[in-house]
């Protein structure tokens, strides 16, 4: 992995929330995290949408550059199928900010970004269990079954889905830092 590869991957979740928080809070007049989806922030017509969509394009393309470099590290099969299958997350998040809330794919790829991920970081965890980093593989399980826990509680307690969102987020961000973190030292 190439130090560029490692420092895209830190920045890509970087960019995503802060695009969030801006999109957030340029909209603060009527978008609240209760009532509303992400998505919302980032729908055709919405003056500055482009402040969500292309935050969410750029973390895509950031991570996915890293997840190029991870990929020559892992060393068996089930850990390399999670990252692809992560990867295919991740270019669902890029499809989020191309085809944004009242495109007509956008239903589909914003439930496809979000399940295709979190089965990518199961798998991938698992994998990388099998290749001897036990403490990422349980730390995987415990975030991917906290996240769906709690996402699935915020979706039925709040009338919008950005909660249950950012839920989702937060838990892809804190896995991928624990991966990032866990591969950097052995990156010369």
């Amino acid at each position: 992995m190439r130090k560029s590869q490692l420092y895209s991957g830190f920045l890509g979740p970087l960019v995503a929330f802060v695009g969030i928080w801006t999109a957030a809070y340029i909209n603060r007049s009527w978008w609240r995290i209760t009532e509303n989806a992400i998505s919302d922030l980032g729908r055709v017509g919405l003056p500055n949408n482009w402040v969500l969509n292309i935050s969410l394009i750029t973390t895509a393309v950031l991570i996915i550059y890293y997840a190029i470099g991870l990929f020559a590290l892992l060393r068996n099969g089930v850990e390399k199928a999670g990252v692809v299958i992560f990867v295919l997350g991740l270019v669902f998040l890029a499809l989020i900010g191309f085809f944004p809330e009242g495109t007509s794919p956008h239903y589909y790829v914003s439930w496809a970004f979000f399940v295709t991920t979190s089965v990518g970081l199961l798998v991938a965890g698992l994998g990388m269990g099998l290749s001897g980093r036990r403490g990422l593989a349980t730390f995987t399980v415990v975030i991917f079954t906290l996240g769906w826990i709690l996402g699935l509680w915020a979706k039925g307690h709040y009338h919008g889905v950005a909660v249950a969102e950012s839920i989702g987020a937060v838990t892809f961000a804190l896995w991928h830092y624990a991966v990032l973190f866990s591969f950097a030292k052995d990156i010369q």
